[in-house]
Parts: C-alpha cells; structure tokens; sequence
C-alpha cells in the first residue's frame, strides 16, 4: 500500500463562511447517501434472521476490503485511535455469534471495487463511510433486535458499535478530520474518495451474486 505522508500544515484559522471537513463530506456524499437507502429494502434485510445474516455477511465482505487497503497504522498521529475504530472484528464477532465458523467466514466473497487510498486525506474519506455507519446503526439496532432478537453481545456488535461513546467518538473522528482536511486539496481528497467509498458500498450491497 502506497500511503502518501503528508507533512503537518501550519495551523489555519477557520472563517465562518468556511465549513467543517465532516460537513464538507456529509453534503459531498449525501446524494449517494440518499440513493443508497432508497436501494436498501430495510424490510427484507433484517426481516428476519437469515437475511439479516446475509447482510451482515456482505458487510464482512467490503469492509475486509476497506481495511485491507486502510491499515491499522495508516493515520498516525492524526487519528490515533484509528486501531479501535476498525470494523471487521465486530463483523466476524457477530458472524460467529450468528453460527458461522471461522473457515467459513474467511472464505466470505470480498469486495474488489474500493477506491485507491493513496493519502491520509483520502484515508480519512474512505473511513468516514463507516464512521457514519455507526450512528445509523445507534438507529437501526432496537428495530433490529426486536424483529430478529439479536443484541450487542449477540449477533449486534456492529450496530451497537461503541455503545454509549457513539457521539464521542464521531465527535472525536470530526475533529481529527477538521484538523487534517483544512487544506482544500486535501478535504478535495477526501470528499471525492468518501463519495467513491459510499459508491462502491452500494454496488457491493445491491449486486445480484453470481
């Protein structure tokens, strides 16, 4: 992987008619946001048990991709806390919650339609798709749980994400990003590799296995 380290910039002070990074990207992917959820049936993803396991299995699969390509120490001091934020193990800890075992977790179809994460910028766009994940999930978890009776330590670690710390934690994540993304090349970098991100989520989601 061919992460660019990007030399700290000087501190720039932020004039009001300058948005944040985070919102910066939320206008930036909000029509794929929205596409994507006209896309996603809610009703028959976690209608019940079996199909809320293929999602999560699909799940699994993009996000062994993402993380392949954003490795554990790709932010450094910007985002430190980045080792906590990864996903995958959180999906394989309901997977395995769910009856499947480990072999055949590893052997889930993989994504192979991510965008290239040459930057800490672009990093940081590319985790802000799951990073965002994690308030819907706050969301979607009491409607899951009631229609499949899953839970956090059952079957729902994903959705619960950091439980409690879920605003922390994104409060967290908007301001590394603020920090890091105040150059406009590199917020561009960002916002079109989160838009990228968001794309190829709803292509991985909404394909007709082969």
């Amino acid at each position: 992987m061919n992460i660019e380290l990007d030399a700290p910039l000087p501190c720039v002070q932020e004039t009001p008619a300058q948005p944040s990074a985070i919102a910066a990207l939320r206008a930036a992917t909000w029509p794929s946001h929205q596409q994507l959820e006209k896309r996603i049936d809610v009703k028959s993803r976690f209608g019940n048990l079996v199909a809320y396991r293929a999602h999560l299995e699909n799940l699994y699969g993009f996000c062994a991709a993402l993380e392949a390509r954003v490795a554990p120490d790709t932010f450094g001091d910007a985002l430190p806390d980045y080792p906590s934020r990864r996903k995958l193990v959180l999906l394989a800890r309901d997977l395995a919650s769910l009856g499947l075992g480990p072999d055949t977790i590893a052997t889930l179809p993989c994504c192979g339609d991510m965008p290239a994460i040459d930057s800490i910028a672009s990093a940081f766009g590319c985790v802000y798709v799951l990073e965002g994940a994690t308030l819907g999930g706050r969301t979607l978890l009491p409607v899951v749980a009631a229609r499949v009776g899953v839970t956090p330590d059952r079957g729902a670690a994903f959705l619960a994400s950091y439980g409690d710390g879920v605003a922390t934690m994104w409060s967290r994540f908007g301001a590394a990003l603020d920090a890091w993304c105040r150059d406009p090349k590199r917020r561009a970098a960002a916002e079109s590799t989160a838009v990228a991100t968001f794309d190829a989520l709803q292509r991985w989601l909404c394909r007709v296995p082969g």
